[in-house]
This record gives structure tokens, C-alpha cells and sequence, in this order.
């Protein structure tokens, strides 16, 4: 064997603004102290990758600059050439809500993209599915063991007789017993299970199993209209764990034979629903994947789509650049509502913003919130912002939507199906197994560890673009589904637990 040839990367570093007087380290495994840039800077102490060094000397008190706004104050003074990590940042207070500017820097309408389409399951209500699935939803926790055992057998003697249908997924979860139904703040939860069991890609087959004496009464998951859709445990013809069972599968069998009369047809890109949301985010994830996601999110807009991002906390500390764009001033005032409520809700938990932010967002470079959060905006591209939605509300319009959520992985995409988000695109920096059987996730990695290629921005965007659509059309299986990797769907329950 020959001797491998070693050749030593040049030091990198990434400034996004101008204004900036800090840059994140790109160099695998950071940069030694004495590390000497192109431009004369020489580092001081060793920068980890993705971690800022200083670019100038910065005065305690001084602001810290990333993507051109203030993520902090310097708690000391910094030598240009430093590690400035996040025992040197002091977090500034979030953005008065009651002073923000509204709809003063509309976006422009972007020409729109014509002819560009999908194939896709379309229903009666004139929603669209990717996929086509039988959902059984749950009314209370009781019931999920007989269930999953029942969707066991579902999958293993009906399913094969239905080629035509992709899967049989239980919508389970913790809530339906033992809860303050009447309370205010159930109405989160309530509303939550009710537009799951609309979500598109169950094609308007409605099947609740319930126990009989839950306090949320399976009846108020089944809209109008729709009989014979409920499964009673404590259902007195029922004689035995068996007969249940066997009810079940029968039910089942009945909706899956219409299911699977469904085909794929062509639709226009316009009746697409698609989730954006972000884990295990670091310092990279503003600099490639989130914006590479926000240009295939302006051209999903541009051919009519709706586009919906989250997390509150994610973007509670960016807001006063998210308001601006806001369409009018209904829909500003909306951002601020959804902003509000959820300060409210933190402070009652004897909690802040700053709890949101994880170890592994912190060793991968992301100081604090505020950073994290200027990072996060930035897959909502530069479209107007369209609308708000409440947490679990039905998106009922186009255009790029903020559904209101928790930054919870988990809640968030529970949240975002009853939205009626029929796929969705999931950026991440450090990795993460995430996935849901309701609707396909697309991973966009954010650095070389998870994921190599040489493109620029645009170029990544408009692959997105045709990606999903690919994933859309059953064409392209995304890797959670070929590993069968899906987490369990997490209900927001903010209402009290009596």
C-alpha cells in the first residue's frame, strides 16, 4: 500500500452579515489557538466547529452580531481571536411584544410556478393525501393495547388483501380520562385528535375506538354526518377480549375495502400541505439547510401550495422579523397573540425561552435561544406570511402559514397533522431518528458529518423541490419509512390533569 496523501484544510470560518463581529469555525473537529485566517485574524484559544470566534475586539456590554442582529451582549471584554461560547454571551430580554413593527416590509408576490404537479390521493372534501392510510383513532389511553394488538392482526391478515392501501396506523396518546375536559385550554387536545382523524392521507375513513367511560366521549371525535365509526369496548355485546377484537377487524375491514378503490391521479402542486420543522439544530443549520428549505418553501408558495412552519419558542426571539412580514395587519396581530399566549404558558410553568435550548444545540455551536431563533425564521423563506394558525387549528388557506406549536419534535409534527400537513420536511445538524407513520418526513442534513455535496443554496432548493414531489407521488420513499423508523404521535395538553 501506498502512503495516503494528507492534505490539511485551509481554516474556514462563516460570516453571514456584514454587520457581523462574529464567525462560526466550518473546520471538522475546530481550529488550534494560532490558527491563522487569509484575512490576518489569528485565533487566540482553540474554536470548536460551529462555535463563534470573535472578529474584532468587543467591549463588555457591547452587542454580539450574528446573522446581522444582536444575539447577546459580551458578559466581558473579547479579544478578537477568541472563543466567544456561551458563558461569554449574556442573553438579551426576548422582543417587547406590544411595539413591534406590523406588515411595513410586505414581500412582494413572486411570479408564480405553473405546471408543476403530483400524484396524489384525492378525497371528497377536495383535500389531497401522499399517502393512504387507514387511521384508528383512539379516545382515551386505556384502550391502546387492545388496539396496537388489534392493528397487529389488521396488518397481518387484512392488509394483504388490499394492496392498494400503504398502512394502518393507531392514533394513540395520553388524554381522555382523568382530565379537566371543560377546561379552557382543553380545547388544544380536543381540537388536536378531532382534525387528525381528517388529515388527507386517511382518505375520510373515520374508526374511534373508545372505552365507555372516558370523559372525552369517543361521539366527539366523529364529525356529522359520519355513523357506524365507533368501536365501545364497554359495549355490552361484546363478550370477551376476543369479540373486541374481532369488532375491531371488522370495522377495519369495511373502511380498508374502500380505501383501497382509491388510486393516485394527477394534481396540481397546489394541493400540497407541507410541515417544516427543525431538530438537534447547531450553528449550522442557518447557513445551509434552513435556507435551502426556505427556497424550496418560496417556490412550494409560488406554485400555490400551503406551507406551514412552528415552534414558538423557536421564533418567540426573531418575532419583531416575522411580523413585518405578516400580509396585514390581522394576521400580525395573530403572530403576536400566538406569542403572547405562549409566554403566558411558560410563566404559569415557572419557565422561559431560554429552556428550550438543548446540550446538543449548545456543544453544536448555538449559544442561546436568540441565536437559535434567527437560525430557526429562515426556513420560512421570504413569502409573506399568510396567515396563523392555533395550535392543532386546520389550515384552511395557501400560502406560507406559522401553526402555532411547542419546539417539541414530537408535538410539533402531532400538531402539524392536524393541521393537515400531508408530508413534511424536517432540517437537523446533529441527527435524529424522527419520523411519523402518518405522513413522510424528508431529513435535510445541515453539515458534511450527516450528509456530503457541493451546491449552492438555489440549487439545493429546487432539488427539495422536485424531491417532494417525488416523495409526494409515492414515487421516492423516504429512509424513516424504508426502516420503519415513527415515533409516536405526542399530544399539548396545556389544560390542568385533575
Amino acid at each position: 500500500m501506498g502512503k495516503r496523501e494528507v492534505i490539511a484544510e485551509k481554516p474556514r470560518y462563516i460570516k453571514l452579515n456584514t454587520r457581523d463581529n462574529v464567525a462560526i469555525v466550518v473546520n471538522d473537529f475546530g481550529l488550534p489557538v494560532g490558527t491563522r485566517f487569509p484575512c490576518g485574524l489569528e485565533l487566540r484559544s482553540f474554536v470548536p466547529q460551529g462555535h463563534k470566534a470573535a472578529l474584532v475586539d468587543i467591549e463588555e456590554g457591547a452587542p454580539i452580531l450574528r446573522y446581522g442582529e444582536t444575539i447577546g451582549y459580551a458578559a466581558a471584554p473579547i479579544k478578537a481571536g477568541e472563543w466567544v461560547d456561551e458563558a461569554r454571551i449574556r442573553m438579551p430580554d426576548a422582543p417587547s411584544l406590544d411595539s413591534l413593527e406590523i406588515a411595513t416590509a410586505v414581500p412582494a408576490p413572486q411570479p408564480p410556478l405553473e405546471g408543476y404537479t403530483f400524484e396524489g390521493f384525492r378525497n371528497a372534501d377536495g383535500s389531497v393525501g401522499t399517502k393512504n392510510i387507514l387511521g384508528i383513532s383512539t379516545s382515551v389511553q386505556c384502550v391502546r393495547g387492545t388496539l396496537e394488538y388489534a392493528v397487529k392482526r389488521i396488518r397481518a391478515e387484512l392488509l394483504p388483501k388490499y394492496p392498494n392501501v400503504d398502512d394502518v396506523v393507531p392514533v394513540t396518546h395520553a388524554y381522555g380520562c382523568g382530565v379537566a375536559i371543560n377546561a379552557p385550554d382543553a380545547v388544544v387536545p380536543i381540537r388536536t385528535l378531532q382534525n387528525i382523524a381528517l388529515n388527507p392521507n386517511f382518505g375520510g375513513e373515520i374508526l374511534v375506538v373508545g372505552l365507555g367511560c372516558e370523559k372525552l366521549a369517543p361521539e366527539r371525535l366523529v364529525p356529522e354526518g359520519i355513523s357506524d365509526a365507533i368501536v365501545r369496548m364497554q359495549d355490552e355485546a361484546f363478550e370477551g377480549f376476543g369479540a373486541i377484537v374481532d369488532g375491531i377487524m371488522a370495522k377495519a375491514d369495511a373502511r380498508l375495502a374502500v380505501l383501497n378503490t382509491r388510486r393516485r391521479e394527477t394534481c396540481p402542486a397546489s394541493d400540497l400541505v407541507i410541515g417544516l420543522q427543525c431538530g438537534g439544530s447547531d450553528a449550522f443549520s442557518g447557513v445551509t439547510a434552513n435556507p435551502a428549505v426556505g427556497f424550496a418553501a418560496d417556490l412550494l408558495v409560488r406554485a400555490g401550495a400551503t406551507v406551514m412552519f412552528s415552534e414558538v419558542t423557536e421564533v418567540r426571539d426573531a418575532i419583531q422579523l416575522l411580523t413585518r412580514r405578516a400580509i396585514n395587519e390581522d394576521v400580525g396581530r395573530a403572530l403576536v397573540r400566538e406569542m403572547a399566549w405562549y409566554d403566558a404558558y411558560l410563566a404559569r410553568g415557572g419557565a422561559d425561552r431560554s429552556a428550550n435550548t438543548t446540550p446538543g444545540n449548545k456543544k453544536g455551536g448555538l449559544a442561546n435561544i436568540v441565536e437559535k431563533s434567527l437560525g430557526s425564521i429562515v426556513k420560512s423563506g421570504s413569502s409573506p406570511i399568510a396567515g396563523v394558525l392555533a395550535p392543532g387549528e386546520k389550515a384552511r388557506q395557501k400560502g406560507m402559514l406559522f401553526a402555532a406549536t411547542p419546539a417539541s419534535d414530537f408535538i410539533c409534527g402531532t400538531l402539524q397533522l392536524a393541521s393537515g400537513m400531508t408530508l413534511q420536511v424536517f432540517t437537523t445538524g446533529r441527527g435524529t431518528p424522527y419520523g411519523l407513520a402518518a405522513a413522510p418526513v424528508i431529513k435535510v442534513a445541515t453539515r458534511s458529518d450527516l450528509a456530503t455535496g457541493e451546491m449552492t443554496i438555489e440549487e439545493t432548493g429546487w432539488e427539495l423541490f422536485r424531491l417532494i414531489l417525488d416523495v409526494a407521488s409515492g414515487r421516492t420513499k423516504v429512509w424513516s419509512e424504508r426502516w420503519g423508523i415513527h415515533n409516536d404521535l405526542t399530544l399539548f395538553n396545556p389544560a390542568p390533569v385533575t
